[in-house]
């Protein structure tokens, strides 16, 4: 016995409204298998639909492409201010500079390590830290550090706010649409739901092979089990 199946992509959604859509624009009110109530509904429900679809998908593809990018400077700011905390260590190992400079940067006076730069947060405050801190040593007359210099590193770390910032500003817009669409989504499989049945009731005194061809025509969508070899009688399911 074929069952009908709700479409369950956002694809199979449009494709299915847009068959039924179509039935409406190419039949007049007392030949349409489903309400004109319905049809009203569909005309603004697709449109709103198929529109937040697009815009999601696009939203998707623009983070997506920028995600290289990101990613690039996300290491390059991480790897300059990896190398200046290095450099400037190096420099009290070899006694150019006294242990009390770590402190200009938020670092323990016997702390040799390099803090950890893993996740974006840790790296925007460590920037800051030591970006601000390098800057007043040198406004007090201080030798700056070189290779990499403070002015170097802020170019990276500034490229990197920027990138995370766009990056964090597309993903909330991206779940934003998200959400939009899955309360419109439950709307549209109202919907199609509404119709077809409308569609079934209205071509159930016709015999079975017409009555499917018909319904089918509305953008319903039957299959068969796999364990039918020959298809049994066919018989109107409510979904």
């Amino acid at each position: 016995m074929p069952y009908r199946r709700l479409p369950n992509t956002d694809t199979a959604r449009i494709k299915a409204m847009q068959t039924a859509f179509q039935k409406g624009e190419d039949l007049p009110p007392n030949k349409l298998a489903f309400s004109p109530k319905l049809f009203v509904e569909l005309r603004k429900l697709l449109t709103l639909f198929e529109s937040n679809i697009n815009l999601y998908r696009d939203s998707v593809n623009i983070q997506n492409s920028k995600s290289k990018n990101y990613s690039e400077v996300l290491c390059k700011a991480r790897l300059y201010l990896t190398h200046f905390i290095r450099v400037m260590n190096m420099a009290v190992t070899r006694g150019d500079l006294p242990a009390e400079t770590r402190t200009y940067y938020g670092i323990d006076i016997n702390d040799s390590t390099v803090p950890s730069l893993i996740y974006e947060n840790e790296l925007v405050n460590w920037g800051k830290k030591i970006i601000e801190g390098e800057e007043l040593r040198i406004r007090k007359g201080r030798n700056p550090i070189t290779n990499p210099t403070i002015a170097v590193v802020k170019v990276w770390y500034e490229n990197f706010l920027q990138a995370l910032y766009f990056n964090n500003a597309q993903a909330k817009k991206n779940r934003d649409l998200m959400e939009k669409n899955d309360v419109i989504r439950k709307d549209v499989d109202k919907l199609i739901l509404e119709i077809w049945n409308d569609v079934e009731k209205n071509h159930a005194e016709y015999p079975e092979d017409e009555r499917k061809t018909m319904n089918e025509e509305y953008g319903i969508v039957y299959f068969y089990r796999k364990t039918e070899l020959v298809k049994p009688e066919y018989s109107i399911l409510a979904s």
